[in-house]
């Protein structure tokens, strides 16, 4: 007996309409201590982020005493009034928590992660550690140590030995832009805990701070407290006097076009750094700039990588950026507008030439419609997969934060660059690098380098001891 079958065909699912995406839109609110919390539901974002920005820049640190900032950041985990460096750890090792932080040239910033289930817990030990630290005499002594440790392998790491002197190099010895951000050896060897706890009084109060939460605030719920309610009973406990934020000074650089060699005696390779300071996110060029920028360096198929790593093999890849300084509502604010990279020593000199080339080439005759249209692929396109985390939005809030940016920002940053023209970027990536305004600091063997660099005609070539 033959028995037959049937296979009965559905209809083939049909694609959807996409669903339109923008960035976040935080909701802005301030709790009686006077601390401003900006705070963004993540329906399904079982693992909350928060950044608390602290006014407390690193130009108010005492001369001979910079790095207190960075001291400080780390401080902040190494105990409260309540609880040892040890038992802090503890504790937040039991919400399933984590706890970082850093000073910038603008703000000290504490960042948080924990399971919305235990929000209050975590935000608990982050209140704690702004608000009762101890500051244990041998911790900020380790914390000392550890940092003049990281200083020595510092001047010996390339990239981080070209970055402190072109920062020295491109702005004035009275900003504090011009030295490293952690302090020096001798500045960071004045710190003791006196320093740090005088430090943290002058400076650290909820008045001038903001909190930033990011998560799935529904969960939160099952403490039996709303948000609003976890607030109250963890930052919201945090005093201090009023204050005013401290208005950022502007930013002045000499770019000049020179190059400046580090030397490394039987250095294989050349770090490279070459930039100097333009527009930052105030200023109404910044999507273009970001775009052009982005084809000019931004990715392995752009021009730098095209040229300099797939037809002359002159290194691993080359990368163009832009990095706000100091950045703040009056618009005296700017961005570090950089190539960075690091080729073989017999390279050196035609690398630079290369990119020299590429520039006058870009001015010349522009980008191109198709480089445009991949460079806002991938920069838009791209962005719902960027921000799929709660962290990654909290930290893109708190930069918003930071640089005094309107809390719609990112959101018209990405409508902007869909919109930018290849015109418009072109204009903006040959205002960011002219050839002739670029300071190069090279950090490699200067008795194979220095010579060949003269005859390329990128301004006087100086050659320093590394």
């Amino acid at each position: 007996m033959t028995i037959a079958s049937t296979m009965t065909f559905h209809p083939r699912p049909e694609a959807g309409q996409p669903t339109p995406w923008n960035f976040p839109a935080p909701t802005r609110g301030t709790l009686p201590n006077g601390l401003t919390v900006l705070r963004c539901d993540r329906p399904g974002q079982a693992l909350v982020a928060a950044e608390l920005i602290l006014d407390v820049p690193l130009s108010a640190e005492p001369s001979a005493q910079e790095g207190v900032s960075t001291i400080l950041a780390r401080a902040f985990s190494e105990g409260t009034e309540s609880l040892t460096a040890e038992q802090f750890a503890a504790e937040l090792e039991r919400a399933g928590a984590t706890l970082d932080a850093h000073a910038d040239h603008t703000v000290l910033r504490v960042s948080l992660e924990v399971p919305a289930s235990r929000l209050e817990r975590g935000l608990s030990l982050l209140a704690d550690a702004v608000r009762i630290p101890a500051f244990p005499e041998h911790e900020i002594e380790r914390l000392v140590a550890n940092r003049l440790d990281e200083i020595v392998h510092e001047q010996a790491n390339p990239a981080r030995r070209a970055a402190i002197a072109f920062y020295g190099e491109l702005f004035d010895a009275g900003d504090r832009l011009s030295r490293p951000r952690s302090g020096t050896a001798e500045t960071v060897g004045a710190i003791d805990r006196a320093a740090v706890a005088s430090f943290y009084e002058r400076h650290v109060r909820p008045a001038t701070a903001t909190l930033v939460v990011v998560g799935d605030f529904s969960a939160v719920g099952s403490s039996g407290k709303d948000l609003d309610a976890v607030l109250d009973a963890t930052v919201g406990r945090w005093t201090g006097t009023p204050g005013e934020h401290l208005t950022p000074a502007p930013v002045r650089g000499d770019d000049t076009g020179r190059v400046i060699v580090i030397d490394r005696p039987g250095s294989v390779q050349t770090q490279l750094l070459i930039g100097r300071i333009g527009p930052d996110r105030h200023d109404d060029t910044w999507a273009a700039q970001i775009l052009g920028t982005y084809c000019l360096g931004g990715t392995l198929t752009s021009r730098l990588d095209r040229v300099l790593r797939e037809e002359k093999g002159y290194t691993y890849g080359v990368r163009a950026f832009a990095q706000p300084l100091r950045s703040g509502a009056d618009g005296e604010g700017r961005a570090l507008l950089a190539i960075s990279g690091s080729v073989d020593t017999e390279s050196t000199a035609p690398a630079l030439a290369d990119t020299w080339q590429i520039l006058r080439t870009l001015a010349a005759e522009g980008l191109t419609d198709e480089e445009r249209d991949i460079a806002v692929q991938n920069l838009v396109g791209v962005a719902p997969l960027r921000y799929e985390t709660a962290s990654a939005v909290c930290a893109t809030l708190a930069d918003q934060v930071e640089q005094e940016l309107p809390d719609n920002y990112q959101a018209d940053v990405y409508r902007r660059l869909a919109e930018t023209t290849t015109a418009e970027a072109t204009a903006a990536v040959v205002a960011a690098f002219p050839p002739e305004r670029l300071v190069a600091v090279l950090v490699g063997d200067a008795a194979s380098i220095a010579a060949p660099l003269k005859d390329l005609g990128l301004g006087e070539v100086t050659v320093v001891s590394g």
